[in-house]
Formats: structure tokens, C-alpha cells, sequence
């Protein structure tokens, strides 16, 4: 088998809305109550497909869910038409499009049986994101039928909250190397939740079969988690042996730091110091919410949102990194702010898998000429925009249930209807 890494974007879906749900995501609360513009979106994230695919990467793809969900809400005994709104809102978020909260992925280098192994997020924490985790793991099981290659879990229980790959990281000298797993875990963070729990991240690693000595477990930082970094990666990225991440993004960098050499020695370790980036400034563009890859050429190159050139710290540090010796010496910039603004850079769009693309099902891998016809689908069907009191529009919820039928069709993927 040929390994490689294929990044699997969710396709905004087209009931992208900004009611502010997530308690401890600045962007998404400070812009809740704004007109959304899901046609934008979903064509912004088309975009970043394509410049991934100009660079040589593999790139993959998940689907909107149904929204308004009428089977969540019907186990909260109402439905569409009679939920208060701000249960509605929650029956509503198109918050599955934020892919690096699908599930957590151990590829097969890493694991016992020499499968890779999936587990669907559970995303307790929210109850926007609680109920996203069954179709999630349709399309999961969908994608990744293949069970001499894959195999995949359903959610860990409540009460522990799991967020996916959002809170774990994996470097390896190659994607065909073991690996080292990096789980990120949250204790407290002021006024916010701590979304992944330790003993959810504990139960993943045990499911997958890791190799304990290669399985860390790391706490994030109280003051980063007060400060608006609700996941990980936030603060911290890691690709290959490099690991970019904020001075203050761990509550025992050092010891961490110390662990991770031990078992990884050629480890680079690239931080970004407090004094020159605050992790205010930070979270506001999202420097570590970045895509970390490794392209064709073996280079290491850093996919950012536009809003880390228009933040003149991060700016200003980052032309330093690249001008100097460092692992990162590439810097690509996408368009994403139609997600910024809800709250999702460009590595929360995306969920990464190291895997044979021959043993993934093919109506989930998109080339140039499939983008070409999924944007067209999203210019003919997805609302041009979506204001709050468009929420409790049956109109809408109809416009809404025909586009993405209407994106299964084009897919051959009816069966998720």
C-alpha cells in the first residue's frame, strides 16, 4: 500500500448561520445575530480544496448533515415547527462542516492490528454539535467500508466529552512511520468548558491499539482555554516532526516538550513566544489554526487565513520564521471568513487521514472536475444568505433539504439521504 495524507474537508452546508452557540469560541459569540452568506461559504471552502490540490496534496470531502435535525428534536419531544428558537438553533447548526471534529484518526503505522482506526467525536460538550455524531459515523462507515483496512468506532460514552482530532496531534518521520499521538486534554479554563475530557482521550487510544510509550497525554492550558483556544488547535499544530505551537498553549510545556523528545529526538520544536504574539492575537487569526503539510517536495509549508496578514504581530513573526532556518520556510493564505467568523479556521474544515486512497470509496476523493461540479451545484441551490429571523423558516428548512439532496444526487451518495 501507498500511504499518504488525504485532508477531508466538510462541505459547508447550507444552513451556515451565526447564532453564537459555542460558549467559549470568541468569534463565533461576537458575531452571533449577523446575517450569514452560505453560498459564500461553501464556494470559500471549494476554494481552499482547490489550492490544497494545486500544491500536490490528496484531498477528500464530507457531507452537509440534514439540518433542521427532526430526529434529535423529536427525542427532546417537539419538532421544527414548535421548538423554542433557541432550540432550533441547535436543530439547525450546520457546525458539521468544521471536519476536524468528525473523529479521531490513528493511522495503521500506529496501531496493533496495522488498520487505521477511527472514532466518531462524540462533541457532548455543545448540544448544537451533540447530535451531529450519527451521520458523522455514516459517512464514516460509508467512506471507510473497507474493514481490512479501517476500522471504525462508534462515540466514547457521556459523560466524557471527546472533540475529535481537533484535540490530538501525530508526528512521525513520514506518514508511513509510526507515529507519535499527541492527545490534548482540557482540566478547567476559567469562565469557558474544557471540551476534551482525559479519560475520553485515554479510552480512544486504548480502542486504537496504541503503542502505550507512543500515546501522550497533555493538558492544555488553563489561560489558554480562558482565552478563547476551546480546542487544541488553537494553539498548537503539529506535521511530520515538526510541532508549531504557542509558548502558552500547554500547562507543562516542559514536561511535555521533554517526553516528546524522549521518544522522537529529531523532534523540531518551533514555539512562538508569548512576548511577540499574544495568544489574544493568536486566537483573532488563527496563526495555529493552520494546515501544517508536508508538500511533494518534502518541504513543510503553513496554509493560514487571510487574517494572520492582517494581524501585524502575527505577520510580522511569521516573515521572520520563513526567513530563517526554521522546519517552516512556506506560507500559503486561503480566503475562509465566512468559517473565521463562525468560529473555524482553515484546519478546523478539515480532518486528516493517513490511508491508501485505493481502499477509500471514491465518491469522497475530489479532483479539480468534481470541484467543478459540487461548486456548481452550491452556486445553483445554497441560499445566497440567511438572516436570524430566517431561522424559523420552513422556507428556508426546504431550500435547505433540496440542496443538499440535490449535492447527494450529483454525488452518487443518495444513500445518505
Amino acid at each position: 500500500m501507498t500511504l499518504t495524507e488525504i485532508n477531508f474537508d466538510g462541505i459547508v452546508g447550507p444552513t451556515h448561520n451565526y447564532a453564537g452557540l459555542s460558549l467559549g469560541n470568541l468569534a463565533a459569540t461576537s458575531n452571533a445575530g449577523r446575517q450569514s452568506h452560505p453560498r459564500a461559504a461553501a464556494l470559500q471552502g471549494i476554494a481552499k480544496m482547490r489550492a490544497n490540490l494545486a500544491l500536490g496534496l490528496a484531498q477528500g470531502i464530507f457531507l452537509p448533515h440534514r439540518r433542521p435535525d427532526n430526529d434529535w428534536l423529536a427525542t427532546l419531544g417537539t419538532s421544527a415547527i414548535d421548538a423554542d428558537p433557541d432550540l432550533l438553533a441547535n436543530a439547525l447548526s450546520a457546525s458539521a462542516m468544521w471536519a476536524a471534529n468528525a473523529a479521531t484518526v490513528s493511522p495503521s503505522p500506529d496501531t496493533a492490528d496495522g488498520r487505521c482506526h477511527l472514532t466518531v467525536a462524540n462533541l457532548v460538550t455543545m448540544p448544537h454539535r451533540s447530535h451531529e455524531w450519527p451521520g458523522t459515523l455514516a459517512q464514516l462507515r460509508l467512506a471507510f467500508a473497507d474493514d481490512r483496512h479501517f476500522a471504525v468506532h462508534g462515540p466514547i460514552p457521556a459523560p466524557f466529552g471527546d472533540e475529535g482530532a481537533a484535540n490530538h496531534m501525530r508526528l512521525a518521520a513520514g506518514h508511513g512511520a509510526p507515529g507519535v499521538e499527541v492527545f490534548v486534554y482540557g482540566e478547567k479554563g476559567g469562565p469557558f468548558p474544557a471540551r476534551q475530557h482525559v479519560e475520553a482521550s485515554r479510552a480512544v487510544a486504548r480502542r486504537h491499539r496504541l503503542d502505550p510509550p507512543r500515546a501522550l497525554f497533555v493538558a492544555q492550558s488553563e489561560a489558554a482555554i480562558a482565552a478563547g483556544a476551546f480546542h487544541n488547535d488553537v494553539v498548537a499544530v503539529a506535521d511530520g516532526r515538526v510541532l508549531f505551537a504557542h509558548e502558552q498553549a500547554f500547562a507543562d510545556k516542559d514536561g511535555f516538550y521533554a517526553d516528546l523528545r524522549h521518544i522522537m529526538p529529531d523532534v523540531e520544536i518551533v514555539e512562538v513566544p508569548a512576548d511577540r504574539v499574544s495568544l489574544a492575537d493568536a486566537i483573532r487569526s488563527y496563526l495555529f489554526n493552520a494546515q501544517l503539510v508536508t508538500l511533494p517536495t518534502g518541504e513543510s509549508a503553513l496554509i493560514l487565513p487571510t487574517e494572520a496578514r492582517e494581524t501585524p504581530a502575527v505577520w510580522a513573526w511569521l516573515n521572520e520564521m520563513v526567513a530563517g532556518n526554521g522546519p517552516i520556510r512556506r506560507i500559503e493564505l486561503v480566503d475562509v471568513r465566512e468559517s473565521m467568523s463562525n468560529g473555524g479556521g482553515p484546519a478546523c474544515l478539515r480532518l486528516r487521514v493517513v490511508a491508501d486512497p485505493a481502499t477509500i470509496d471514491p465518491r469522497f476523493l475530489v479532483d479539480e472536475r468534481k470541484l467543478d461540479t459540487i461548486a456548481a451545484t452550491i452556486e445553483r441551490h445554497w441560499p445566497e444568505s440567511i438572516a436570524p429571523a430566517d431561522l424559523a423558516s420552513p422556507d428556508m428548512w426546504r431550500q435547505a433539504a433540496e440542496a443538499r439532496t440535490a449535492l447527494l444526487a450529483q454525488l452518487g451518495l443518495g444513500d445518505l439521504d
